[in-house]
């Protein structure tokens, strides 16, 4: 049964994967098999993951577009297809967060969220679903978040969003399952890394997240691949509309 878990001979997309978790969980669809394309806005960051991919005999390439500029994402989509060959996974990771109190919040902050933590992933998925629909076959995967569950001050436009998100997914897969395409979303916990950092250095917090969380302890990055590699192989190939939560049972527990 190891063959269900094989990525070998598939192109997957990454968004925001010049580092951090879109890094990791790239790195881990390479080591099972995965041709990755890292994608980033800073063109050296990604450049600079790809090469230590590569050093790693690793099968990756890059592209740089704004994934909340439908045209971007077309000449992007193009390019990869023509140089690459059709995405086979589609891996909607990239996002971003704001914290303000909801009765302060700027109007600007709450549209870039929505653009890139919902609008875009709809946008990408539309440039690749076509041929994915052609070819009868396609995973989708959004990275969503325990706030697609979970409201928290001062992040409650990015915690919209990713509800909306995972409305989307299921929406996504209602629409696109008749074509062999199966769309899913993962939503992470707590996990230790650099974006992440003032959180896990505050001492209150950090003990607030143990205390709430049964596991007793932050994730490790590296954590989500498992999920991830289920959801892009042919092992959840009647698995679809759901999310996935990495969070040490935090969701689990009141």
């Amino acid at each position: 049964m190891k063959h269900l878990f094989d990525l070998s001979g598939k192109t997957a997309l990454v968004t925001g994967s010049g580092g951090g978790l879109g890094l990791v969980m790239a790195r881990g669809l390479a080591e099972y098999g995965a041709r990755v394309i890292l994608h980033g806005r800073d063109a050296r960051k990604v450049d600079d993951a790809v090469t230590g991919l590569r050093r790693d005999g690793l099968s990756a390439d890059g592209c740089t577009f704004d994934i909340t500029d439908a045209d971007a994402i077309a000449l992007g989509v193009e390019a990869i297809t023509a140089n690459l060959g059709p995405v086979d996974i589609l891996v909607n990771n990239a996002g971003m967060q704001l914290r303000t109190p909801l009765e302060e919040f700027p109007e600007d902050g709450w549209d870039r969220i929505f653009a890139t933590n919902l609008k875009a992933p709809w946008l990408v998925a539309k440039a690749v679903v076509g041929r994915m629909i052609e070819r009868q076959a396609g995973k989708i995967i959004n990275i969503c978040s325990i706030q697609s569950e979970l409201g928290r001050p001062t992040i409650t436009p990015y915690a919209t969003s990713k509800g909306g998100l995972k409305m989307l997914t299921k929406g996504m897969a209602v629409e696109w399952a008749q074509h062999n395409i199966q769309v899913n979303g993962i939503g992470p916990g707590y996990f230790k890394t650099e974006l992440t950092r003032a959180l896990w250095e505050d001492e209150a917090f950090d003990q607030w997240l143990r205390d709430r969380t049964p596991a007793n302890r932050w994730g490790d990055p590296k954590e989500l691949v498992g999920a991830l590699q289920f959801l892009a192989s042919d092992a959840s190939s009647y698995v679809n509309g759901q999310i996935i939560y990495v969070d040490g049972g935090l969701l689990a527990s009141v």
